[in-house]
């Protein structure tokens, strides 16, 4: 029989008017069939709304109102969600093409997890490159001891082992949420596809010192104080390294 579950992909925004067409619409334009697709609108007065609700007969459900953040929205969208799978795909974030779901989903059966490779894009859509973390050949719960080495965007999981984000962590717990459901997975299957486009300048990267604290803290809890501290050191250490490696390929 045909493997066609229903993934639901859930977009959480606010006030990213600019943005949040481009999302919607790579969405919407997807070959695959058996899409729910759910936006999470924290009350925007921008024009986003108006701009979500123009797609409405393509929208399952369209959401607006004062939320705590955003993991709290992304809580709300998992509340809603009724797919056999989940992707969270945030505004300004795209699938990387038409066919990117039906081809994780005809390519391999009934996964836990289905995970792939991302491309940064800036505001204007256009391609920078690859993400600097690359996936490893094979993800675990183990593989992010040195960090988010799959981008979220890229990281489609069964509903079913998706607990709620934890509102303790207020920019990494989607860090936790990963290792959680990778802790609770059987069969991780590595795409080795292009998933999504994911948008450059995310929540962390403005909130560098505050994200590696609270990432330090979600590993510790994860891999051990000692190991994560290890781990730390070696990060730091070989940081100047991938830079001037980085720099003498261009």
């Amino acid at each position: 029989m045909q493997f066609n579950p229903k993934i639901s992909i859930v977009t959480v925004v606010y006030n990213a008017k600019h943005l949040i067409e481009n999302t919607i619409k790579s969405v919407v334009s997807q070959s695959y069939l058996n899409i729910e697709y759910i936006i999470i609108d924290g009350g925007s007065d921008d024009g986003t709304l108006e701009i979500a609700e123009r797609y409405q007969s393509q929208i399952a459900l369209i959401q607006s109102g004062k939320d705590s953040g955003l993991y709290d929205a992304m809580n709300k969208g998992l509340k809603d969600a009724t797919g056999d799978y989940i992707l969270f795909l945030n505004a300004g974030d795209e699938l990387y093409d038409k066919d990117t779901i039906t081809n994780v989903f005809t390519s391999f059966n009934d996964a836990d997890v289905y995970y792939g490779n991302t491309v940064v894009i800036n505001n204007s859509g256009e391609v920078l490159g690859d993400r600097r973390l690359k996936p490893p050949a094979q993800l675990t719960w183990r593989s992010l001891k040195y960090g988010m080495c799959v981008s979220h965007q890229s990281f489609i999981a069964r509903r079913l082992l998706c607990e709620n984000y934890n509102l303790e962590y207020l920019i990494a717990a989607d860090i936790d949420w990963v290792i959680n459901v990778l802790k609770q997975s059987k069969k991780v299957v590595n795409t080795e596809m292009y998933i999504s486009k994911y948008l450059e300048g995310g929540k962390s990267n403005k909130n560098k010192q505050s994200a590696w604290m609270e990432r330090f803290r979600i590993m510790a809890k994860h891999y051990g104080f000692f190991q994560t501290l290890w781990n730390h050191i070696y990060i730091i250490v070989r940081f100047p390294f991938h830079k001037a490696t980085k720099k003498s390929m261009t």
